[in-house]
């Protein structure tokens, strides 16, 4: 091939590396498109790739070029399709959670009718760490994706980089605590290992110096200046009006992460953009490509500006937005002129195997266990890595609190709402309370569907879930509680909003009828009348068809299996 792009980092040209993920992707039915494209300074691209069956899938790619930020985005889609994260909030459907394998063939099923967790999960050492007060029992670890309680618990194989040790690891908690964090894709497994460990330690290293509100040293001009592309688009966006601070994220030379914070006199906003690898010049690179990522010049604006309370800045909330977007608050500390670190001139390693090697020494001398699991079956080798005590993106208690597993209770009854019997309806109802989910909770994220634009599924809460409920079985005080939610939460649909203020005035009058040319006038007749045979109950659940457990007429979820089974047929 003539005329072929390498760059630090891969193991093979631009060119074939994009070649061959689609041609790996054609090979499987998928068809991806690019859908923006942005070049807001010189040296800086991203862009944005859908898959044109199933929009729900898609991928955003950075780089100093237009090659390498495709090259990047289609990396992220094979990873993703690989490691199962397009499908990681959503129900499988029945044919999945009981067929011959949900996830991977090479998974395990462990049994969950005890409060202990079986033995052979995970380590002893590790069962401690996830479950330190034994407050967990086993059927909380039931995965979201097959709901299949009767089947168990699903884990898949994961290696101990340190003693080749097989170790499985349960899918929830991997979805619960881990997210995206810890995948890559690429042309070899060194070069996919180490991106994938680097992101790792820039994710780490990020929360802790947000969280501490530590100040990082400058690099200084000289050695921005060997870069002669980076220097240039941090020129473009000095120009552009903005203030651009390069840091030193090492924390004293212990760790391969360089910190670009933009700084924005329009709004006094500040946004840090954090960047890993063994080698600098790859670490400054995608600290400025991440910082711009899917962002034209002029949506730079609405960042939030500095703060004083680190409680709140190093709360998980906080830190859960800078992993999603880097939206989240940072310390005036942190912008401070009086380093805590020496700068250091680092580069520690010079090729894909020196990076892997580095990166493995760099955590397991922190203390931490790397376990890999390795994903070949689409032609693009793919992996997915944790680092106990250092990868995890939600602490380790949501796995007591905000566990998926909930969701999957409930899915079975929720996906048959309009079926359900009184008896059925005050049991769920008294669930949905027992496990004090929040009542702004989006129905459909919570059961794992995928609803279809303009349905009720796409805007019910469980907050209006409960007062539907109170609805069916007539539960007078339940429904008030309902409504009065429902009045101060804008974000439902304003016809819905506007029948459940009729049952409350209708609930307040003691003789409806009196009132009548009055409610017409103020509500319109089909509203009372829709309010009125609800709390008579002639219509419940405002007349919904029930998806059912092959989530019939649900068609943007029936897209997303469909793309599933792309992936899995004949693996």
């Amino acid at each position: 091939m003539q005329n072929e792009h390498f760059i630090p980092g891969k193991d093979a040209s631009l060119e074939q590396s994009i070649a061959s993920m689609q041609a790996s992707l054609a090979a499987r039915g998928f068809d991806l498109e690019e859908c923006t494209w942005l070049n807001p300074v010189d040296n800086v691209w991203s862009v944005h790739v859908r898959n044109r069956a199933c929009h729900l899938m898609f991928t955003n790619g950075k780089g100093t070029s237009q090659l390498a930020a495709r090259a990047s985005a289609l990396g992220e889609f094979c990873e993703r399709l690989a490691c199962n994260y397009f499908w990681n909030h959503y129900y499988l459907g029945e044919q999945w959670a009981t067929g011959e394998f949900v996830h991977y063939p090479r998974e395990r099923w462990f049994p969950a009718v005890d409060a202990a967790w079986p033995a052979e999960l995970l380590t002893p050492e590790l069962q401690a760490f996830y479950n330190p007060d034994n407050s967990i029992p086993a059927d909380m670890l039931v995965d979201l994706n097959s709901g299949n309680f009767e089947r168990g618990i699903c884990a898949l194989p994961y290696v101990r980089q340190a003693d080749a040790a097989e170790v499985f690891f349960p899918v929830n908690l991997i979805s619960n605590l881990y997210v995206s964090n810890g995948m890559a894709a690429g042309n070899t497994p060194a070069e996919a290992r180490a991106q994938a460990l680097a992101e790792i330690l820039e994710r780490h290293v990020k929360f802790k110096v947000i969280a501490e509100g530590l100040c990082l040293p400058d690099v200084p001009a000289e050695v921005i200046g060997r870069y002669p592309a980076i220097a240039a688009s941090i020129a473009g966006l000095c120009a552009a009006g903005f203030g651009i601070q390069v840091k030193d994220a090492s924390l004293g030379g212990k760790y391969p992460v360089l910190c670009v914070t933009l700084l924005n006199p329009h709004d006094q906003g500040v946004f840090a953009s954090f960047g890993a690898h063994p080698r600098f010049e790859i670490a400054l690179e995608r600290a400025l490509t991440e910082l711009l990522q899917g962002r034209a010049l002029d949506a730079l604006d609405g960042f939030p500006a500095p703060g004083f309370n680190l409680e709140e800045i190093a709360s998980a909330p906080n830190l859960e937005i800078h992993f999603v977007d880097s939206s989240g608050l940072i310390s005036w500390e942190f912008l401070g002129e009086e380093a805590d670190f020496a700068f250091v001139d680092w580069n520690f390693s010079d090729s894909t195997a020196a990076d892997y090697a580095w990166l493995c020494d760099c955590i397991h001398a922190a203390g931490h266990d790397i376990y890999v699991a390795d994903f070949e079956h689409l032609g693009v080798y793919a992996c997915r890595i944790l680092v106990p005590g250092m990868s995890e993106i939600y602490p380790i208690d949501d796995l007591e609190w905000e566990n998926n597993s909930h969701g999957a209770i409930l899915r079975p009854a929720i996906l048959n709402l309009a079926e359900l019997d009184d008896d059925e309806c005050i049991d769920l109802l008294d669930t949905l309370n027992a496990l004090n989910i929040a009542d702004e909770r989006p129905v459909a994220a919570l059961i794992g569907l995928a609803p279809d634009a303009g349905s009720l599924w796409a805007d019910l809460r469980v907050g209006e879930l409960k007062t539907m409920l109170a609805l069916a079985i007539g539960d007078g005080a339940a429904i008030r509680e309902g409504c009065a939610w429902v009045r101060q939460f804008e974000q439902l649909d304003a016809g819905r909003r506007r029948t459940y203020d009729c049952i409350e005035t209708l609930l307040d009058m003691e003789n409806p009828d009196n009132f009548e040319a009055a409610l017409v006038t103020l509500y319109g007749d089909a509203t009372l009348d829709l309010a009125t045979d609800l709390i008579d109950g002639d219509i419940r659940f405002f007349g919904l068809v029930s998806p059912g457990p092959d989530l019939a007429g649900c068609e943007l979820h029936q897209q997303l299996l469909q793309e599933y089974t792309k992936v899995h047929n004949g693996i």
